[in-house]
């Protein structure tokens, strides 16, 4: 199970209400996982968002603590996502892991082969 370390989450009202109803449109794993994350994070009005919180349509590097590799992606909408781009699903394993958290939360993300990778979000950038 992933795990996000001494973080709370952080989600605005619009996309929570969005999310939700995604998640009631897929009956998978990923959604599911997706609602466990949603339950654990604090909904607030989008204007109280702090401006290093990953949100929907956000880009957010994190790094690899194991191999120190750095990736930048967009968090984005099954229909919106290309991995050729670097957008990435909110139903993706990272995507769902990666929503509510702000620049310096940790997270550990189970892999294949009973493997564990520790990310950690090191920038944050709103769409404009």
């Amino acid at each position: 199970m992933r795990t996000k370390k001494a973080n709370s989450l952080i989600v605005s009202q619009p996309d929570y209400l969005q999310l939700t109803k995604l998640i009631e449109q897929h009956n998978t794993p990923e959604a599911e996982a997706l609602d466990v994350e949603l339950s654990r994070a604090d909904i607030v009005p989008e204007k109280d968002i702090p401006a290093d919180a990953v949100a929907m349509g956000s880009t957010v590097t994190f790094v690899d603590l194991d191999s120190n590799e750095e990736k930048t992606i967009s968090l984005v909408y099954p229909n919106e996502a290309n991995v050729t781009q670097m957008k990435i699903s909110i139903l993706s394993p990272v995507g769902s892991a990666l929503i509510g958290l702000r620049i310096g939360g940790n997270i550990d993300w189970p892999v294949p082969q009973g493997k564990v990778r520790r990310l950690k979000v090191i920038a944050v950038q709103h769409p404009v």
